[in-house]
């Protein structure tokens, strides 16, 4: 699939934040590629040819912990703390191993004990984990954001800050809510926002508290997301990542809302690439004003799958690995090669999609590789590789 999606209107309101990440990682990285990639290579951030900087950035989908998930990382931690970094070995050279890496954590990380669908309260615990695997930075604005009120927003921020991994979407003050940082890949800065379109009828507690907007105003929302991506630029930012939440869910087209909120933000010149979580399968990678829009990337991990009575395609999901090239002050993503993943089940680890990463399984991965590809496409400048 892979269609050009015509333009519709646009969305509601929020408060932009950016990060500020060391430049580049310890060790590890994939350099820019065609979209043929077969492996990652040895890092090099700030690779220079012809005068330019190439760079990547890693985006994924949702961090989804059900009650199995937790069972399954309590066991890992041996009983004594919730160890959610075995779900993620498998996909190391697409998080670790990149310049930088984005993450979407879905729900809460509150006071009191852990809780699950319908009302999320995720150990803090995955904080540490995520930053044992590798990831730099992770948007938090999701319609779970407020299932614990302000306690689990300010316990999020408070465990994310602890594991030292930024992130942005939802805020314990008005201040950080307002707070300027930056992602850093070799000198170049990244201003990073996001967004969700929907809260589960939960009004949030303060009007800082959660970048949020309707999904039935996207007018007024892309106004408000171009606005706040400006003052990125305007305190140096050279590009603007926008990674928002929004979409039905178990959808594998974008809707109306989505596709209005895209045109807008694509063509306005402070927003450079746009990436969307939320609707739990994945959707398709579009050029939209000459701008990649990656509308949804699935699940990273859950315990969603047709055995649980959902779409097959819920247990399917994406990395993006977003080639960006830097020359002086034309910052732009000029690739979007995507790794199509599945979920294995009972350990929750998550695998490239193809036969060989486990051949017990062979004919899973190769189902969701095709459901995936089908949808994600494959078009100029864009598709899978590993």
């Amino acid at each position: 699939m892979a269609a050009v999606f015509a333009a519709v209107s646009v969305l509601g309101s929020a408060v932009a934040v950016w990060l500020g990440v060391a430049d580049g990682k310890a060790a590890g990285g994939i350099a820019a590629r065609g979209v043929a990639a077969t492996a990652p290579v040895a890092k090099h951030a700030g690779a220079k040819d012809a005068g330019a900087v190439h760079f990547t950035i890693s985006t994924s989908g949702d961090l989804l912990m059900h009650q199995p998930l937790l069972d399954r990382a309590r066991a890992n931690g041996s009983g004594g703390e919730y160890d959610f970094a075995p779900f993620f070995n498998r996909i190391a050279p697409y998080v670790a191993e990149v310049d930088l890496g984005l993450c979407h954590v879905e729900t809460p990380m509150g006071p009191g004990p852990p809780t699950t669908y319908p009302i999320f309260n995720t150990p803090r615990d995955l904080a540490k984990s995520i930053h044992r695997s590798g990831w730099d930075a992770c948007s938090t604005a999701s319609n779970h954001s407020l299932d614990g009120g302000q306690a689990g927003i300010d316990g999020t921020a408070d465990a994310l800050d602890d594991a030292g991994v930024k992130h942005t979407g939802s805020f314990p003050s008005r201040r950080r809510s307002k707070e300027p940082t930056f992602l850093r890949v070799d000198g170049v800065k990244l201003g990073f926002v996001a967004y969700t379109d929907a809260t589960n009828g939960f009004r949030p507690p303060h009007s800082w508290s959660l970048n949020t907007y309707s999904a039935s105003e996207p007018k007024a929302g892309a106004k408000a997301i171009i606005a706040d991506a400006r003052k990125a630029r305007d305190k140096g930012a050279d590009a603007v990542i926008v990674q928002m939440h929004w979409g039905d869910e178990n959808s594998q087209r974008p809707n109306a809302s989505q596709l209005a909120v895209a045109k807008k933000l694509t063509d306005s010149k402070v927003v450079t690439v746009v990436v969307g979580q939320g609707p739990h399968v994945v959707q398709p990678i579009e050029r939209v004003n000459g701008k990649f829009v990656v509308f949804s990337e699935g699940n990273l991990v859950s315990n969603q799958a047709a055995s649980t009575g959902l779409p097959a395609a819920t247990q399917d999901g994406i990395i993006a690995l977003l080639r960006f090239r830097a020359v002086g002050d034309d910052v732009e993503v000029r690739r979007v090669t995507y790794v199509p993943t599945w979920v294995r089940l009972g350990d929750y680890v998550v695998l490239p999609a193809k036969a060989s990463s486990d051949p017990s399984n062979a004919g899973a991965l190769r189902d969701s590789y095709r459901r995936t590809v089908r949808v994600v496409g494959n078009g100029e400048g864009f598709g899978p590789g590993f």
